[in-house]
């Protein structure tokens, strides 16, 4: 049954909301008046927010489950307002692993919640926003894709790389139709769960031993001291989604960074690109057939 709705207001349909980002965004959603639909793995992990949840519905999802699962929860979450405008593609996790030690086993569990589960949200409420010829699609990304030369982390990267990549084809795929797509890069924020993430691994090689060791020490230390408010954060997301605040009159972003560690790594590494370019223009630009080829 469709519940009545203001329709100056909009319906957000948000994954992975029982901590970190999905939580605080939940919060600030509803404390804009929006409506929302949160997923969550387990009821038990999620603590409703404070204010009035009139507007909140609450469904259980794995997002790495099957497309056809993913799918009827999508059609449950349509029976309650009517319609979805924004999607969050919030859930997902790092796995910490040294590559070697983790192999293609790990990385297929972590692409399965981090892309494919990403993909199916996505694909499964597409319909309706295209049909609608309105929406909003964003991606939670990593500003740890331009900080790759992390050990442990290159699983979880890749990932968020894929992420970014899906986020661009999207946007460009969808244009025609109207609905908008943001790929957000949030860096170094003080979340639950995140770095606090034990080591896993299919082989022990002893050899990594060191490097495991202070690795995992720097994730610790990252845990404890993260200068980033993950509410901040998400406080700026609904202004730019919603065009509100210090993003009124502003273009949606494709990317939208966030974090003071966000904006130092992303310059850093498009400054190293740049560089090698530069260097090597001469060597490997010049490259096509003969003319008379």
């Amino acid at each position: 049954m469709i519940n009545t709705i203001d329709y100056n207001r909009k319906v957000w349909f948000i994954t992975g909301t029982s901590s970190g980002f999905g939580k605080r965004l939940v919060a600030s959603v509803l404390a804009r008046g929006d409506y929302v639909i949160a997923t969550v793995r387990n009821l038990r992990s999620f603590t409703l927010p404070d204010g009035d949840r009139t507007r909140l519905r609450i469904l259980v999802l794995d997002v790495s489950d099957s497309m056809e699962i993913v799918q009827k929860t999508v059609d449950e979450a349509l029976s309650f307002w009517g319609r979805i405008d924004v999607v969050v593609n919030n859930a997902g996790y790092g796995v910490k692993t040294i590559l070697e030690e983790g192999g293609a086993l790990m990385a297929m569990q972590q692409f399965q919640t981090n892309i494919f589960g990403v993909m199916n949200v996505t694909n499964a409420i597409l319909p309706h926003m295209r049909e609608r010829r309105s929406g909003t699609i964003v991606m939670m990304g990593s500003r740890s894709v331009w900080k790759a030369d992390t050990p442990l982390g290159g699983f979880y990267i890749a990932s968020k790389a894929a992420v970014h990549a899906l986020g661009e084809t999207y946007a460009t795929e969808l244009a025609s139709f109207n609905v908008r797509v943001m790929i957000c890069a949030p860096g170094a924020f003080r979340t639950e769960n995140v770095h606090n993430v034990p080591y896993t691994a299919n082989v022990h090689i002893p050899a990594y031993d060191a490097l495991r060791e202070g690795a995992m020490s720097s994730f610790q230390a990252v845990s404890k001291h993260a200068r980033g408010d993950p509410a901040k954060a998400m406080e700026v997301l609904v202004d730019v989604v919603r065009g509100e605040g210090a993003a009124k009159g502003r273009e949606l972003p494709l990317y939208l960074m966030l974090g003071n560690v966000t904006y130092t790594h992303v310059r850093e590494h498009c400054d190293r690109l740049l560089k090698t370019l530069d260097e090597w223009e001469d060597v490997a630009k010049e490259l096509d057939f003969d003319p008379e080829c």
